[in-house]
């Protein structure tokens, strides 16, 4: 049974190999990039439904110093599929490959161009999970499409590695602290519609100061505000930023490090699957910070405009002025 099973796999991948041009689905992919060429990329597919078939979350005990996720029999026999994968295209390293209950991150590397486009690649892998749950469960197991992330920058490969290794220590904090992962959208302040995230009471703290700095203000400027807002912070005030010019973001950075709270406007808008990334993380569930959006979220790569800054300066103000919604 077996053999025959891993015989149509390997059908399966050859046919894969041979296919047209790989067409992406509605998730975004980097225009203009070659997708068989040597480069580093995390993956990640998502159960249909989030439903949780590839393991249970477990809280940290005397063999696991963090929470952890205990795998079930999918999730082992997914384990065992992608390091698989280099038996199908040699040119394929699997550095890394993080299960989480309803969802899987997977860092590999192209060592040598593709014969094929990496969709194909992925799709063959989701095809022989499909089959395991088709014989245990009679279902599909995978959203369509993927999500894929290129790392080329400095220090990108080893941020990734520790956020996939930290996932399922996220995942319970939010679990634990829901009132500070939960978005609110339609939050009317004036003829303004936003939405936020995070300590949601800063909004009506009353003491509270907008920080927006000109980008002409030189190095010494700079020092003397973080000493000044510091100074503020330090009083019980709360610094509100869009975090625009490198005065605000220098002020936010040095008052954040301290511990002191914060109420950050975001220029894009909260996602489906939000949810903040490395210091701000453990921040949003101290109650430390609140984040606002104003506009709703895009998967644009562009440059802030000028209005828009004007736009989230004013914004700051009146949250700065604002004492209850």
């Amino acid at each position: 049974m077996n053999d025959d099973r891993d015989r149509k796999r390997r059908e399966w991948w050859h046919r894969q190999k041979n296919r047209p041009a790989f067409k992406p689905s509605n998730h975004r992919r980097k225009a203009g990039h070659d997708y068989r060429s040597c480069c580093i990329y995390m993956i990640t597919l998502v159960v249909i439904d989030r439903k949780p078939l590839l393991g249970t979350l477990r809280a940290s005990d005397c063999n696991h110093s963090e929470p952890w996720v205990e795998f079930s029999t999918i999730g082992h026999e997914i384990l065992k599929l992608w390091h698989k994968v280099p038996d199908y295209y040699p040119e394929l390293k699997m550095l890394r490959l993080c299960i989480m209950p309803d969802h899987i991150h997977g860092i590999l590397h192209v060592t040598q161009p593709l014969s094929c486009h990496l969709g194909n690649v992925i799709n063959g892998f989701k095809k022989g999970c499909n089959d395991l749950t088709r014989e245990s469960k009679g279902q599909m197991l995978w959203e369509a499409g993927y999500h894929d992330r290129i790392l080329s920058g400095k220090g990108q490969l080893d941020a990734m590695f520790k956020y996939i290794a930290d996932n399922p220590r996220r995942l319970w904090t939010k679990r634990n602290h829901p009132e500070f992962f939960t978005v609110h959208r339609d939050i009317t302040m004036g003829k303004r519609q936003l939405s936020v995230a995070g300590n949601t009471f800063l909004l009506g703290y009353p003491l509270k100061v907008a920080v927006i700095c000109s980008r002409s203000m030189s190095d010494e400027d700079i020092e003397k505000a973080i000493i000044k807002h510091l100074a503020l912070a330090q009083r019980g005030y709360v610094l509100v930023s869009a975090c625009i010019s490198p005065g605000e973001k220098r002020i936010m950075r040095a008052t954040f490090d301290a511990g002191f709270k914060q109420i950050i406007l975001l220029e894009n808008g909260f996602s489906a699957m939000w949810k903040p990334n490395g210091a701000q993380f453990d921040a949003c569930a101290s109650g430390q910070v609140l984040f606002v959006a104003p506009w709703q979220h895009h998967n644009e790569h562009k440059s802030i405009t000028r209005e828009q800054c004007l736009e989230l300066n004013a914004i700051s103000q009146d949250i700065a002025t604002m004492i209850t919604l």
